[in-house]
């Protein structure tokens, strides 16, 4: 992977479980926890973002985590999954952007475009045409990131948050 201005992205390991454990957590409740309640928080990290679960996910052959670290220091994470598709998503050969996050104090400095960058490279070096992805209704910021990088709406789905059901607006992008 690349590596520029002391920046180097990363495929992750299962050595990297505990460091993919803390950006998560810390990243996943840095976006929601103040628009959600703490019962639905706390019930889709306990089910979603636990030890055991994490460990199945970067064991998953169908699944590639990319770690985004500045000066040494671990900022952000990304997570691709080569499953069935949602069935709006309509491009070839497609393969999902499960999540992309980075620490809010690493928000604005280029590094999400970085992330998303290598994403694309490496769905393409394998061969991908298609990158979709799930993002929130009412996450604005994450839905302007993904509208600059010329992904498309294709349809939406229900994310369940603790006893909230969300909905996600699926959007795709040809590689």
């Amino acid at each position: 992977m690349a590596n520029h201005d002391n920046v180097i992205v990363r495929i992750a390991t299962q050595i990297d479980h505990s460091l993919l454990l803390e950006l998560s957590e810390a990243t996943f409740r840095a976006t929601f926890e103040e628009h959600n309640t703490p019962e639905d928080m706390e019930a889709y990290v306990a089910d979603n973002l636990s030890e055991e679960k994490l460990r199945q996910e970067i064991a998953d052959p169908l699944a590639t985590f990319l770690i985004v670290e500045r000066d040494g220091t671990a900022v952000g994470y990304a997570k691709l999954h080569a499953d069935a598709p949602e069935p709006c998503v309509t491009g070839p050969k497609p393969v999902e952007l499960v999540r992309l996050y980075v620490l809010p104090e690493s928000i604005g400095s280029g590094l999400g475009a970085r992330l998303m960058q290598e994403c694309i490279d490496l769905a393409i070096s394998q061969s991908y045409e298609t990158l979709w992805l799930g993002v929130w209704e009412h996450n604005p910021r994450a839905r302007r990131f993904y509208q600059k990088w010329g992904f498309e709406e294709v349809g939406s789905h229900i994310f369940q948050l603790g006893n909230d059901p969300q909905t996600d607006l699926i959007l795709q992008k040809l590689l």
